[in-house]
């Protein structure tokens, strides 16, 4: 599968020593995502939703034809419920925005738990904020999975808390969380609990049904599932969308104005004011037909394989410590880790002189690392290019790396 899969991306050919393990942070772009942003610029470069002529239509088409894919492939009722975004930020600060700007109060509780990505705390600690309402975090096991026992559960939500969000797969940890079983608990205790759920690294590896899940919010992101930069999106379900305000006013998201009153456009154009990223959403729709083409369940049947020899040589290692389960399964192919007595910023420039590309640092989890005690990680993340070639050279890099800065 690894073999067939590189050559649909280009940079193999420029790079072909290229060991790529920064798929966590942004995937590479197959060919197909980058032709369709291409055809876009090349046969129908125009603005959508306002001209009547032929190069006008089809840009619409496109663009809506790719909402409805993604909507077909998160199991989304209708397109409708799909806005588009420049990322899951701004996606998860839409919903704090308008939702949380009109329901969250003072005195209200917002739960997150302690695994969650910047993008999905950072809005609702703001908005918490602004409102007088109390953030309440549920901790992780020594597994890094939440803890899910029910005296701990009754402590983190309560008959206050307005609102959970909750990330689907952890960007430090690589764990795989049982949304659907998170969110019949928060329910279970207090019905009326919104849940958001970042799906940001789940999308690109797994099958997600956003209705099956039971989540009433679902962001993601296009660069983390083999599409653009600039584009994201909200799936929030119909009633929810139809109650909440606008994000974001001006053009293109209005049905009616006069000089003292507007009337908004219906669901989604009232989120998706001014000109918005055509190609990139067009790009979003390709991504999409390359998933599907790969087929999500051998994504994650590929992924788990090198799981399983990733962890064992990893485990190899003298001193190297893996975050999260040691379960092949249990877990996406994020591996953030520790040496001892090597900095992650040390060993991830050694790993740069062997082209190996992985991350160090926080990983936009900050609060994550603290309650690990941590001050920096360093993160190899796979994708569906990843073979068990690209794990070696990473074994061999790290080794050559403590030998150099341990002396």
């Amino acid at each position: 599968m690894v073999r067939e899969n590189k050559k649909y991306f280009p940079i193999f050919e420029t790079q072909q020593d290229l060991v790529y393990l920064d798929s966590a942070a942004s995937a590479l772009r197959p060919k197909a995502v980058i032709d369709k942003e291409k055809e876009y610029y090349e046969e129908y470069p125009v603005n959508i939703h306002r001209g009547v002529y032929r190069l006008a239509e089809r840009a619409g088409e496109e663009y809506e034809f790719a909402r409805k894919k993604l909507a077909e492939f998160i199991k989304a009722k209708i397109p409708e419920e799909i806005v588009w975004t420049r990322n899951a930020t701004e996606a998860i600060n839409l919903a704090a925005g308008t939702w949380g700007e009109k329901y969250v109060k003072n005195g209200d509780e917002i739960a997150l738990t302690i695994m969650e990505h910047h993008a999905n705390l950072v809005p609702w600690q703001q908005l918490a904020i602004r409102k007088g309402a109390k953030l309440k975090y549920l901790d992780i096991n020594e597994e890094g999975k939440p803890e899910m026992n029910q005296k701990n559960w009754n402590k983190w939500i309560s008959k206050k808390t307005k609102i959970a969000a909750i990330t689907q797969a952890s960007n430090v940890l690589g764990t795989i969380n049982d949304v659907k079983a998170m969110i019949q608990l928060i329910k279970q205790i207090n019905p009326r609990v919104k849940v958001l759920v970042d799906g940001a690294q789940a999308v690109p590896r797994m099958k997600v049904d956003v209705d099956d899940m039971g989540a009433d919010f679902y962001a993601a992101t296009g660069h983390k599932m083999y599409g653009p930069n600039g584009v994201g999106w909200l799936w929030a379900r119909k009633e929810l969308l139809e109650e909440m305000p606008p994000y974001q006013t001006g053009g293109g998201m209005i049905e009616e104005v006069k000089k003292y009153q507007t009337i908004f456009a219906g669901l989604p154009d009232k989120f998706e004011a001014g000109t918005v990223n055509i190609p990139g959403v067009l790009g979003l729709g390709a991504a999409v037909k390359f998933l599907n083409g790969l087929g999500m369940t051998n994504i994650r049947k590929h992924e788990i394989e090198i799981n399983r020899y990733a962890l064992k040589r990893l485990k190899e290692i003298r001193g190297l410590k893996v975050l999260g389960s040691g379960e092949p399964e249990e877990r996406t192919g994020i591996y953030s880790f520790w040496v001892d007595g090597v900095h992650p910023h040390d060993l991830a420039q050694i790993l740069s002189g062997e082209n190996i590309a992985v991350r160090a640092g926080h990983h936009c989890a900050q609060p994550l690392h603290d309650r690990l005690g941590l001050v920096a990680t360093t993160r190899a993340s796979i994708g569906v290019y990843t073979s068990r070639a690209d794990v070696d050279k990473l074994i061999n890099g790290i080794d050559k790396a403590i030998k150099l800065l341990r002396g």
